[in-house]
């Protein structure tokens, strides 16, 4: 039995029978082995109970990139980040302010990640997906993934399928249009300009480096899962607070603006085993404790926002034996 602890961000979580997989034949070759095995990646979006998991789990750490043409095809177990610099340095754009995520290119279309005005579902051509139940290994566009905001079939049905491989179409050139008005701010253009791709990764690792968003063992903020919360779709927005407009009708708002308004602010704690971070009122850090004194911190603070707003919160990252 091997702690899950020390293959989360969070460094959270009970023991479990733990299996490499350190090529894609040896995953498949291990989820026939293990069919109700949980599969783990990078561990920065899982949350995991402090009695660790019944079931075993398999660590997927099979990396490669194979170019064809303006597509790259990404091996699941590829370190996000380093893939992110490769495409920076190579001057393929589209994913430059997704930089600094920490986890593995397998995880990313699970949970359609996103940051600063970019999301990987503008650039997934497609992927390769085992189906769990008959252990065929398909290719499936990218529309077949269902794409939303955090979210995506994988998400939806995570017992059902494991994304062995993603390709990314990234053609040469400056930035994709700079969206988000904090990173057009830090790099001093306005909302819509193109830039040096070098450019928009060195501000976006400033700005999650400000936040305790970039992975550093000397920064106790940086024990996280990321953001704790997603921004949460509403009907109409609390006086004051930020808004987005969506297609359907909804608004979409800051999670952080509702914690801090419901009186929860950087550094808070219930007791000293988690804290919200510092930096970053979304971020939920683990401060030498324990999976549930994080979880009674989280419980907390969507009572505050409920209780405040009337708009309860959902978490973000993936639960293993435990709940919110």
């Amino acid at each position: 039995m091997t702690p899950l602890a020390q293959y989360t961000t969070l460094g959270l979580g009970g023991e479990a029978q733990v299996h490499e997989a350190s090529s894609q034949a040896q995953l498949v070759g291990l989820l026939r082995e293990y069919p109700n095995a949980r599969v783990l990646g990078g561990g920065s979006n899982i949350v995991v109970g402090d009695a660790g998991v019944d079931e075993p789990v398999v660590r997927i750490t099979a990396q490669g990139v194979v170019r064809h043409d303006d597509q790259f095809v990404v091996s699941a177990g590829t370190v996000w980040d380093d893939f992110v610099a490769e495409m920076v340095a190579a001057g393929r754009f589209g994913i430059e302010a997704l930089s600094g995520i920490p986890g593995s290119v397998g995880a990313t279309p699970i949970q359609n990640v996103g940051a600063y005005g970019q999301e990987v579902s503008e650039t997934i051509a497609g992927m390769r997906v085992l189906i769990r139940e008959t252990g065929e290994i398909t290719t499936w566009p990218a529309t077949r993934a269902a794409f939303g905001y955090r979210s995506s079939v994988f998400k939806n049905a995570p017992d059902d399928y494991v994304v062995l491989a993603v390709a990314f179409d990234l053609p040469e050139g400056h930035s994709a249009p700079i969206k988000y008005a904090e990173l057009a701010r830090r790099l001093g253009v306005e909302v819509g300009t193109r830039v040096p791709l070098a450019a928009v990764r060195d501000a976006v690792l400033e700005l999650r480096r400000g936040k305790g968003m970039v992975l550093d063992p000397a920064d106790p903020d940086t024990r996280s899962a990321g953001s704790f919360f997603t921004n949460p779709f509403v009907d109409q927005v609390p006086d004051g607070a930020p808004g987005w407009p969506q297609p359907d009708g909804r608004v979409k708002t800051s999670a952080a603006w509702l914690i801090d308004h419901a009186g929860v602010h950087k550094g808070f704690a219930l007791g000293p085993g988690a804290a919200v971070s510092s930096k970053h009122t979304l971020a939920l850090t683990n401060r030498g404790g324990t999976t549930a004194d994080l979880l009674e911190l989280a419980r907390y603070i969507r009572g505050r926002v409920l209780e405040a707003f009337g708009i309860e919160l959902h978490a973000e990252p993936v639960m293993w034996g435990c709940s919110l």
